[in-house]
């Protein structure tokens, strides 16, 4: 039998809204990879790769996506036993809203939702492919 409704909504209240301040041992984290088990890779702003732990509260309930955010706290890392050097507490749903507190690291700027016109080569997507000189194949 699945969750009961309410909880389900009261979990996704919560991540709509960053809290007003964030502890020593918390931090925003960009999710790298999704390991199984509710464990995810995350990469903290000084670039350091963690494997943290969903809390349970949001299991089955709040999807995280690669390259998502997260808000993670490493208090209890030290008495763990095992690899695990957190858990995600908090699930960062509505970007926009947490960009704008002051706790939001520099390190993870707004990426733009439109490709930036580069220098580099042609996307080949939905293009034949380039005519070769057949004189070899005759003879």
């Amino acid at each position: 039998m699945g969750r009961p409704k309410r909880n389900v909504v009261a979990a996704a209240e919560e991540t709509s809204t960053p809290p007003a301040t964030l502890t020593s041992t918390q931090s925003i984290a960009r999710v790298i990879k999704a390991e199984g088990k509710s464990l995810y890779s995350c990469a903290l702003p000084n670039k350091k790769t963690v494997l943290v732990e969903l809390e349970s509260r949001f299991r089955n309930t709040i999807w995280i996506k690669r390259g998502g955010f997260v808000l993670v706290d490493t208090k209890e890392a030290d008495v763990r036993q095992n690899k695990i050097d957190g858990e995600i507490i908090n699930v960062v749903r509505d970007e926009h809203t947490w960009r704008k507190e002051s706790y939001w690291p520099k390190e993870f700027p707004k990426a733009s939702e439109y490709a930036e016109d580069s220098d580099e080569e042609e996307s080949t997507v939905g293009k034949m492919p380039p005519m070769e000189d057949s004189e070899d194949e005759d003879e």
